[in-house]
């Protein structure tokens, strides 16, 4: 086993990109960078990007705030700029991103560490707490313990459709495709890249406790939730199409009660669990989109009325309709 499993050095390194720190969502990014700032010194945390009032909270809690980071057309921050900064900035051998809302607490290093010590590559991902938390953390001894009563009290587990942090050895994902943050389908290509890189991908739900603070998304275009954007379209399509979208359930291993295990075909059903197989196995190829069309024909007869539609707004306004890829 590996010395910096056993805690003899550093062992993980989480990275985000913040908003801005404004209103509520200042309070819960500030609660959230809280709670990494006091894992301890086998953590250290970046904030990559140049949002406002960043470079302060990264001075006050001791982060490190690497500013250049790479855009779309619409300034939305590069998935694939922000892995690559953390991987050339980071002092430790596991890196962890984290969305900028999410409280973390330190069962996750302690996870961290039996992966590491057992595998060479792995992902870890897990479902999340949602809670309502709208005032900072109180600074007070025992505020960790108060959280997890709230948590059993008031909190809410979110489905595994939910990835809001990705752990791995720092020499995986040296390439991402140019996805756009802060938008969906980039997180469900994060789980179906380890299976097809054939690495464990981890469920951690029972081992990780991750609370998602909730909030509104007044921070996005329209106040859509960011399901609804037109990036979102665009980061299915860049990861290859609905082939690529994996959720938690197609985990392989997980943490339990018995502790790591790998996990059975009947936890995601035999039929989920075979296409997640092939679709790993065939990569996101023409051939396994045909494969998909196939094995969901009212899915994607539903998914073409759609877009078909979309293009038809495009063309009425004057606007070229995008590619689309299934």
């Amino acid at each position: 086993m590996r010395s910096w499993a056993r805690g003899g050095r550093g062992v993980l390194s989480l990275f985000t990109s913040p908003k801005p720190f404004q209103g509520h969502i200042g309070v819960i990014q500030r609660n959230a960078l809280r709670s990494w700032s006091e894992l301890g010194p086998e953590a250290e945390v970046l904030l990559i990007g140049d949002e406002e009032g960043m470079a302060e909270e990264a001075a006050r809690s001791g982060a490190r705030h690497l500013p250049e980071v790479e855009r779309n057309e619409l300034g939305t921050p590069l998935v694939s700029s922000i892995f690559a900064i953390a991987r050339k900035s980071a002092r430790h051998p596991n890196l962890c991103y984290v969305n900028s809302d999410v409280i973390l607490l330190p069962d996750l290093l302690t996870a961290v560490r039996q992966l590491a010590g057992r595998f060479e590559r792995y992902l870890l991902v897990g479902r999340r707490w949602d809670l309502d938390v709208p005032e900072p953390l109180p600074k007070s001894p025992g505020w960790e313990q108060e959280l997890r009563e709230r948590i059993r009290t008031e909190g809410e587990l979110h489905t595994p459709t939910g990835s809001d942090y990705f752990v791995f050895p720092r020499t995986m994902f040296s390439a991402l495709p140019p996805f756009a943050l802060g938008r969906a389908g980039w997180d469900n290509w994060m789980i179906y890249a380890g299976r097809h890189a054939h690495v464990p991908v981890v469920d951690g739900t029972g081992a990780v406790t991750a609370i998602h603070q909730t909030h509104d998304y007044a921070h996005l275009p329209g106040g859509k939730p960011h399901f609804r954007l037109p990036e979102s379209r665009g980061n299915v399509a860049m990861g290859g199409g609905r082939v690529s979208v994996f959720t938690i359930r197609d985990a392989t291993w997980r943490f339990g009660p018995e502790g790591l295990v790998r996990r059975s075909w009947r936890e995601a059903g035999l039929g989920r669990s075979f296409e997640a197989a092939l679709y790993a196995g065939m990569g996101a190829s023409p051939a396994a989109r045909v494969t998909r069309m196939m094995l969901h024909p009212f899915d994607t007869a539903r998914y073409y009325y759609w877009a078909a539609r979309r293009r038809a707004g495009r063309l009425l306004k004057g606007r070229p309709a995008p590619g689309t890829r299934r």
